[in-house]
């Protein structure tokens, strides 16, 4: 969806005001905004980009419906998407445990390097990297995810979940243990963590 060029330097604020009053390219601009980080986080969650795509649109169906009662002063506009996709998500993971998650995994991410061994390397870690994450128990995976994927703060990711920071520091240090376990078994030794896939999430 194209954004009105005229809306771009618009704060948050005055777009949600606007889009209140009832004009569609406020609200284009809001989607604009926002849609791709909250597909990544959706996608990351579910581990199916086709999943990722019906949580994006229902979080922003919801979103326009609830458009009246949203109030800035409480929460900003990423704060309320991310927890309105982690409830859709979190609510589709207990209807339905079968997620492909083959279709995140198998993805492979163009890396601009010569080398063609290391090219695919790089792209072996990123796949045992997701493999991993998608693996986590939820409450791990979603901090992981917005902190050290997204890199929210702490306190906005204990806003999405309300939950207290240092429940989210304490989930997101043992996700990090979870996941460095996890790749040094999957290396077959016990002394090392890929350094490129660990930079990832440490």
């Amino acid at each position: 969806m194209a954004a009105p060029s005229s809306l771009h330097d618009e704060p948050d604020d005055e777009l949600v005001r606007r889009a209140q009053s009832g004009e569609r390219e406020a609200f284009a601009e809001i989607y604009h905004r926002y849609h791709a980080v909250v597909y990544r986080f959706a996608r990351m969650m579910s581990g199916s980009p086709a999943i990722g795509e019906d949580v994006t649109q229902e979080t922003f169906t919801v979103f326009l419906r609830d458009l009246h009662r949203y109030e800035p002063k409480c929460s900003r506009i990423s704060t309320y998407l991310y927890g309105v996709a982690r409830n859709l998500t979190r609510s589709g993971l207990r209807r339905n445990r079968r997620f492909v998650r083959l279709d995140v995994i198998g993805e492979r991410e163009p890396v601009a390097n010569s080398d063609p061994a290391s090219s695919f390397e790089r792209s072996e870690e990123r796949g045992q990297l997701r493999r991993v994450i998608a693996d986590l128990p939820s409450r791990f995976r979603e901090v992981v995810i917005l902190c050290a994927i997204h890199g929210l703060s702490y306190a906005d990711v204990a806003a999405i979940l309300g939950t207290p920071v240092g429940t989210v520091r304490s989930r997101l240090n043992r996700g990090r243990r979870i996941i460095a376990k996890r790749l040094r078994e999957a290396e077959g030794r016990s002394d090392a963590v890929p350094r490129r896939a660990a930079r990832c999430v440490v």
